[in-house]
């Protein structure tokens, strides 16, 4: 009897166990909110930890990105070591290292503070700050291994993500299509984002109809839902400090209504303490994710006796594909109706068959989305199925209909002195390819420069330039002695010299090996300088023309240039060689003779420490042939100006107070980053300038001049903002240098 009664307990047990290990399908709801979804990470190690197999997931916005990467397979802790060491800001706001564009586009970028739409002369504002194509780099990388799924249920855990069309206002379940592409039109942050659009149809973010599909995920067949819901609550007037939280707060009051219905159909709710956090706080990453975990470990014993409750399976595994680059055999590109093939290849810096990094693929689509003549740059990697580890590239690209910008920009330095500039470019004027840009400079001096460009890749580009510069500028009756005009009569000590600058020039360049630039051209450069305060000229004037010369040269340069930042460089090398051969004049200078100038500057810049760097910098220069004509002679001195001619700054001394037809030069500069974009500097320069320097011997007899110089320098939406002061042993005496803005 006692025998029985044993069995029929442990048949009770057995068939009570039964009972529990049911096959419950759990179904996972993650929120939208910015920044926030990072807590996303942090909720979902605690369910992994608690022993609960996901069976299907539906998100909105971040919410979507975290949970679309968990469906393909990621693990949170994965997750938590991805998103620990992004740059958000980067990523956000589509930043291109300098590094890795094009030099027309590192031209392109260092001159002006804001770029407009400017069609039919109507000025129009982006619709977002960011094109999202970081963000899409990044997820097509993380996401290469799930590249041939178009059906997301086939994931190894089916997923969809909810997106807005931004035309009928209706929500759109994406379960189908390119992931990547997906996840990043339910994340587009109306403001943050652009728009995104997906065979023909334009998508905003999802929350702004659904940013909690709780709902949606009960109909995919989940019987128990657990739902991380990370939406703001109502803010006071305090902590709406940007245009996105004001919009956010917007969608927030319709959100916070449905959410009274949506949290009775969620079994495990899970809402991280996060007030504290905006949608843009991403720079406080981790303790976002902290508070995703602190949330879901208070609910850790409900979350285990789900884990309990589930027949435990072997689900889909789909292998990572962990690789650095790529082997890219062809590139296909469709939808490219005014840019050629080779300009949209120069761009990327692509070249194939070739082997290409993920990181300099990356730079190469953003630096193809920088120029602005694409709305949308989709690709997708498709491996070949002969040859496993090669791929082919497909790019679907979708042109901006927009070819009109109107650009702004200010600077001040010493010697051009302050200026605003006023930029239009044009776009496709003649051809497709091309670009047309005027810049004028207005302020204490006017002036512009004009550059029409037809741009095709890795092919000979053709260009044509034409610029006038002028300044006036204090110098040293020394500097000009041996001009022909001077009066003899003269007695002063300093003048006041008028320089001007008219230059022409029409050039063909390219690129090779994605890194050199070669420039081939003909310049012709009218040249005056005059004094007004001595002398008497031929029309009874009072001034003293010094030369008033039309010049005619060839010219190559040749140009590398890997810098990270022009300004406060922490990274890459610098070259530029540059030599002109001056065939013919016409005016003024009757002792004309050909001759050549050369130059060269090369520079190193390394980081000691994150915050910590220093730049290396060697120049020179030197006249060959006819030495009667000194107009074009080396001017050595001054500190942030753009370089004109042969003006060659120098720490130490005024602008223009050196000169000879040959100089050299070596600096070393420490910079230290005290703050984020706030810099202190320390400078030292050498130099050996005058005439026939290796001729004589005189380039390595010693120092002739030298300079030391400390400043402060930040970095800002104009441009640099640099005070230095600097001193120089020789003189005995001190300069100060100010420059405000990026040169031009």
């Amino acid at each position: 009897m006692r025998k029985a009664l044993t069995i029929c307990i442990l048949l009770a047990h057995c068939f009570s166990f039964a009972q529990e290990k049911e096959d419950v399908k759990v179904g996972l709801v993650l929120s939208g909110g910015g920044a926030k979804g990072l807590a996303h990470i942090g909720a979902l190690k605690v369910i992994e930890d608690a022993g609960i197999e996901i069976d299907y997931i539906g998100g909105t916005s971040m919410g979507a990105i975290i949970g679309g990467l968990y469906a393909s397979g990621y693990r949170a802790r994965e997750l938590d070591s991805i998103f620990n060491v992004l740059d958000f800001e980067t990523l956000i706001q589509d930043q291109v290292p300098r590094g890795t564009k094009t030099f027309y586009e590192k031209d392109d970028s260092e001159k002006y503070a804001i770029t407009l739409p400017f069609d039919d002369f109507k000025l129009t504002v982006p619709s977002g700050i960011s094109k999202g194509q970081n963000v899409y780099n990044l997820l097509s990388k993380l996401l290469l291994h799930v590249k041939d799924v178009n059906d997301f249920s086939q994931l190894p855990i089916p997923f969809f993500c909810v997106a807005t069309n931004i035309e009928t206002g209706q929500e759109v379940i994406l379960d189908k299509g390119y992931l990547p592409r997906a996840l990043t039109a339910s994340g587009a942050l109306p403001s943050l984002f652009q728009p995104v659009t997906i065979n023909d149809t334009i998508y905003v973010d999802g929350g702004v109809v659904n940013n909690y599909p709780v709902d949606e995920v009960l109909a995919m067949g989940a019987d128990i839902v657990i739902g991380v819901d990370v939406q703001d609550e109502l803010r006071d007037r305090e902590k709406l400090k940007s245009g996105v939280e004001v919009l956010v707060q917007i969608n927030n009051y319709r959100t916070i209504r449905d959410m009274e219905g949506k949290k009775e159909k969620t079994d495990i709710y899970i809402n991280p303490s996060i007030d504290d956090f905006s949608v843009v706080s991403f720079d406080e990453g981790r303790q976002i994710i902290l508070s995703g975990e602190t949330a879901a470990e208070e609910l850790r014993n409900k979350l285990e006796s789900l884990a309990a409750r589930q027949v435990k399976k072997k689900g889909k595994s789909i292998p990572f594909v962990n690789k650095n680059s790529l082997y890219i055999k062809d590139v296909f590109i469709y939808g490219n109706e005014e840019y050629t093939r080779s300009y949209v290849l120069g761009k990327l810096k692509l070249k194939t068959p070739s082997e290409i990094t993920y990181e300099a693929f990356s730079n190469g689509v953003n630096n193809l989305s920088a120029t602005g003549n694409f709305d949308g740059i989709d690709y997708k990697f498709v491996e070949d199925p002969d040859n496993t580890g090669e791929y082919s590239l497909e790019f679907y690209l979708r042109e901006s209909e927009s070819r009109t910008l109107l650009r702004l920009g200010a600077h001040y330095d010493d010697l051009y002195r302050s200026a605003a500039l006023i930029n239009i470019t044009q776009k496709r004027l003649l051809t497709n390819n091309d670009v047309a840009s005027l810049d004028v400079g207005i302020g204490d001096n006017i002036r512009y420069d004009f550059e029409y460009y037809v741009d095709k890749g890795f092919y000979w580009s053709v260009g044509l330039r034409s610029s006038f510069n002028i300044f006036n500028k204090d110098v040293a009756i020394d500097f000009i002695l041996e001009e022909e005009n001077i009066p003899d009569t003269a007695d002063v000590n300093e003048i006041n010299l008028e320089y001007d600058d008219f230059t022409n020039q029409l050039f063909v360049q390219t690129v090779f090996q994605r890194k050199f630039l070669l420039r081939l051209g003909a310049e012709h450069k009218w040249l005056r300088y005059l004094s007004r305060t001595i002398g008497i000229d031929e029309n009874n004037l009072p001034r003293t023309v010094f030369e008033n010369t039309n010049y005619y040269s060839t010219y190559g340069v040749l140009k590398y240039d890997t810098f990270d930042n022009t300004y406060f460089p922490k990274r890459g090398f610098y070259f530029e060689g540059d030599l002109h051969w001056y065939l013919f004049a016409d005016g003024g200078n009757k002792s004309f003779r050909p001759f050549s100038i050369g130059k060269a500057q090369m520079a190193y810049a390394h980081s000691f420490t994150p915050k910590l760097s220093a730049v290396l910098r060697n120049e020179g220069g030197v006249k060959f042939g006819n030495r009667f004509t000194r107009s074009l002679d080396f001017f050595v001195g001054g500190y942030g100006f753009r370089r004109l001619n042969n003006i060659v700054p120098f720490y130490g001394y005024e602008a223009l107070s050196l000169r000879g037809d040959t100089y050299l030069t070596t600096s070393l500069t420490l910079d230290y980053e005290i703050f984020k974009k706030h810099h202190i500097s320390v400078a030292g320069n050498i130099a050996n300038v005058g005439d026939a320097l290796f001729e004589n011997g005189e380039w390595i007899d010693g120092i002739d001049y030298s300079g030391y110089a400390i400043g402060y320098g930040l970095e800002t939406i104009l441009g640099p903002v640099e005070v230095k002061y600097s001193f120089s042993p020789e003189r005995d005496t001190d300069e100060w240098y100010v420059n405000v803005g990026f040169r031009f």
